[in-house]
């Protein structure tokens, strides 16, 4: 039997590499994106180089008639792997983000990811196989970050910090099920998210989408829940792990320490 992929954000950059990665060792494929155009490429290409089936769907995660209309889709699908990977980012200060913009990231970069695992784990869990891929940014870290060379972020940087979150926790609780889930953490890539926004990023070096899927399937083939391709160590996260422990031990505390005083 084969194995089944769903792929959003599937028409550029690492959604396209995770597509063209997972084509090559024999997976069949439903793409989502909202250029259908650059889908039925796509999936004719695979389908084509790798003898798979690619199925285009298009779909604006970011309208909630049409998210709905996939969600219900993936809880009919047997799929074996979830990769959300679609997202946006509206780079501005937070006072100048209009609302429809601020519902946009919301809705695309964390409630799409969370509604469609939503639909694809119970059916993983009862066939005791599958994953879940959550494709964040290193930007999730950066919320004590101010440097000249970072963009005004505080949507976006949270949305990527709530996938971090939610794929951990879910992945703990999906412990011993046969459902895995992971969150990839990449840095600058080259794509077209930038561009899009028009910044130009063709001066600063970026890793290649390619290279951010093969460490993220290397690391869900090993088990890692949180997968930075950048870290030359994973023992980075490891500090940042064991803090959060620290920290939820050592505020157990049901009075208030002496520096807040008597006031």
């Amino acid at each position: 039997m084969g194995r089944h992929a769903l792929v959003t954000g599937a028409s550029s950059g690492i959604g396209e590499a995770y597509a063209e990665r997972l084509a090559a060792d024999g997976w069949d494929l439903a793409l989502v994106a909202r250029r259908l155009d650059r889908l039925e490429a796509l999936a004719a290409r695979l389908a084509s180089e790798h003898g798979i089936v690619a199925r285009p769907i298009e779909c604006d995660l970011a309208n909630a008639a049409q998210l709905g209309a996939l969600r219900d889709l993936v809880a009919g699908l047997e799929l074996d792997l979830l990769v959300n990977n679609a997202a946006l980012a509206h780079y501005r200060p937070f006072a100048e983000l209009p609302p429809g913009q601020a519902e946009e990231l919301v809705q695309l970069n964390a409630q799409a990811p969370v509604l469609l695992a939503q639909a694809a784990v119970p059916g993983m869990v009862a066939r005791g196989r599958g994953a879940i891929v959550n494709v964040a940014s290193l930007l999730a870290f950066s919320g004590g970050w101010d440097a000249p060379q970072l963009p005004q972020r505080a949507v976006y940087a949270a949305s990527k910090a709530f996938l971090v979150a939610f794929t951990r926790v879910l992945a703990t609780e999906l412990a011993n099920t046969g459902v895995r889930a992971q969150v990839v953490c990449p840095g600058l890539v080259r794509s077209e998210f930038h561009s899009r926004q028009g910044i130009d990023l063709s001066a600063r070096p970026r890793m290649e989408p390619g290279d951010v899927v093969r460490a993220s399937l290397a690391d869900l083939e090993r088990g890692v829940v949180v997968s930075i391709p950048g870290a030359p160590e994973e023992a980075l996260f490891d500090v940042i792990a064991g803090a959060e422990a620290g920290l939820l031990v050592a505020t157990g505390a049901v009075e208030l320490p002496e520096r807040y005083g008597a006031a």
